[in-house]
């Protein structure tokens, strides 16, 4: 299997194939809205609006999975995301990132770039997977990992 063989929902529903991103560089994250961690939101947006010519896709995965941090209907986290962060990056529909019902995307994205001393879960919000133009998953980021900080990464896949 590759990131190209899953499927996603979008956050207005519509279903669509990975394979859509395929030459692009990925920076796949798991989001919520009400994490002390959103204000990376911005610097996320910023990376999308700085980089997405030259082939960056930030994709944002909205999760409730950490202290209820994201309790909303899609609807309202597109909204909250939009009018409290300015993002305009895709965003998908809330997934579960572990367990049993983990959306197999994460289960795939933890597989191939386990954490600290290779866990596969998901610690927290904000946790982030680089992913080269070929669809390896080169690179996992934990939550306090910002934007800023995964730049010079993304800068060197984009070459």
């Amino acid at each position: 299997m590759s990131i190209y063989d899953y499927e996603v929902t979008t956050i207005r529903g519509e279903s669509r194939p990975m394979s859509e991103y395929r030459g692009d560089v990925l920076l796949i994250v798991n989001t919520a809205t009400k994490c002390g961690f959103a204000p990376q939101f911005t610097g996320l947006e910023q990376l999308h609006q700085q980089y997405g010519e030259q082939g960056l896709r930030v994709l944002g995965f909205p999760s409730n999975q950490f202290a209820n941090q994201e309790p909303g209907e899609d609807a309202q986290i597109e909204q909250t995301c939009q009018i409290n962060h300015g993002v305009t990056f895709p965003l998908f529909a809330k997934i579960d990132v572990n367990g049993q019902d983990a959306h197999p995307l994460y289960q795939f994205l933890s597989q191939e770039a386990p954490g600290i001393l290779g866990s596969k879960a998901i610690k927290w919000n904000f946790t982030k997977f680089l992913v080269d133009r070929d669809g390896r998953v080169v690179k996992r980021f934990g939550p306090q990992d910002t934007p800023a900080k995964i730049e010079p990464h993304v800068k060197a896949l984009l070459g």
